[in-house]
């Protein structure tokens, strides 16, 4: 496996599944934003790279070895548990429902986020996108929030266990990314960030400025909740007040990135109201904040984003363009369109940038109460850090 200075990690087999048919998380939305980056010229094939293969040890690195070995055997028929043992793992429900092969397909995703730290951590590449990964909500013995297994957890744990490195987990989804936050809520080698529509109105409920981490990981989690109708401007201006001072007193090795696309006014399943701009911003400073203080070292997935025909594919090409220095044109290529437009049963858009919505009638005070809790966040975890000097 080789790769230049930035790897796409790609397996088509991940983007041809479906959780169940009417279900929001669409795996095709992956394939969409490779297609629509190779059609605007942004992507060279050279810098695909398929996955490496990972085995449930790999797995059991962070999740419970029943729980794998719960979804192994959900994944055919033949030896599907009862429903009720399934619940008390939260699958078979709504939000997240056993489908075939579920345990391969899922441990390929996570196979991909490992590929691409894997790529990072050992200079194979200097800047590496699974699109595919980004199950942030998956906990230790318990499926969560579409999110089987926590891809990012597994590839963060390979990152500081086997290549000794510091790691900094930032997460700009529209939902708290509680399942890798709690997974290293004690490890002061990991710091986990996350800007995200505050837990008080949206799923999973959590997330607040009180979360801070224990024991050696006492400040070592950051939360920035943040007000439904949140636009481009006020989420700027939380992300510059929270992500560098955190990240800057951390000193990572490695940046791991989670680009939720869910933030976005289109969304059905949040209240944020960013257009593209707003997340072109943050993609940006991602990749400056990793340019400082990682020598440009930064792994970037995907994650949430329910408008998945007409604005996640540009999204993520936004996030790979920020990634690997490209510019973007500002017509999307009629030609995808055309080919994936009938396929959907939709009509695509024909530009890369997109119109904001009409603003909010509270967006003074949506502003005004982000920047009041981005201020108190801050001051709470200057004094955590007075009393618990880096590790």
């Amino acid at each position: 496996m080789s790769a230049g200075p930035y790897a796409f990690v790609f397996d088509p087999e991940l983007a041809r599944f479906q959780l169940a048919p009417d279900h929001p998380f669409k795996p095709v939305r992956y394939e969409l934003a490779r297609t629509l980056l190779l059609a605007a010229g942004a992507l060279d094939p050279a810098e695909v790279v398929a996955p490496a293969a990972i085995g449930d040890d790999d797995l059991r690195t962070v999740h419970d070895e029943r729980y794998v070995a719960v979804v192994r055997a959900a994944s055919a028929p033949a030896t599907r548990p009862s429903d009720p043992e399934l619940q008390r793992h939260g699958l078979a429900t709504a939000d997240n429902p056993v489908f075939d092969r579920m345990h391969e397909l899922v441990r390929g995703v996570v196979a991909a986020t490992v590929t691409a730290v894997d790529l990072v951590a050992t200079g194979r590449a200097l800047r590496a996108a699974s699109l595919a990964g980004g199950l942030h909500h998956a906990l230790r013995d318990r499926a969560s929030g579409f999110c089987v297994y926590n891809d990012l957890a597994v590839a963060i744990r390979r990152a500081v266990d086997r290549h000794g490195l510091r790691v900094a987990y930032v997460d700009v989804d529209a939902h708290h990314g509680d399942g890798v936050q709690w997974l290293f809520y004690d490890e002061p080698r990991v710091l986990t960030v996350s800007l995200h529509e505050s837990g008080r109105y949206l799923f999973p409920g959590t997330g607040f400025t009180y979360e801070t981490g224990n024991g050696a990981g006492r400040g070592t989690a950051v939360n920035m909740p943040l007000e439904p109708f949140t636009d481009d401007d006020s989420f700027a201006e939380s992300f510059d007040a929270v992500v560098p001072r955190a990240l800057r007193r951390f000193a990572p090795d490695l940046i791991v990135a989670q680009a939720g696309a869910d933030m976005h006014h289109r969304d059905p399943l949040a209240d944020l109201a960013l257009t593209l701009r707003g997340m072109r911003h943050a993609y940006a400073r991602l990749v400056e904040l990793a340019d400082e203080l990682t020598g440009g070292r930064l792994v970037l997935t995907g994650g949430g984003g329910y408008d998945a025909y007409r604005t996640v594919p540009r999204a993520w090409a936004w996030a790979w363009a920020a990634l690997a220095g490209r510019e973007l044109p500002a017509a999307v290529p009629p030609a995808w369109r055309e080919e994936w437009g009938p396929r959907l049963g939709v009509e695509l858009p024909a530009r890369f940038d997109d119109e904001p919505p009409e603003p909010s009638p509270r967006r003074d005070q949506v502003a005004s109460r982000n920047r009041s809790v981005a201020e108190r966040l801050m001051a709470q975890l200057e004094e955590i850090w007075q009393e618990a000097p880096v590790a």
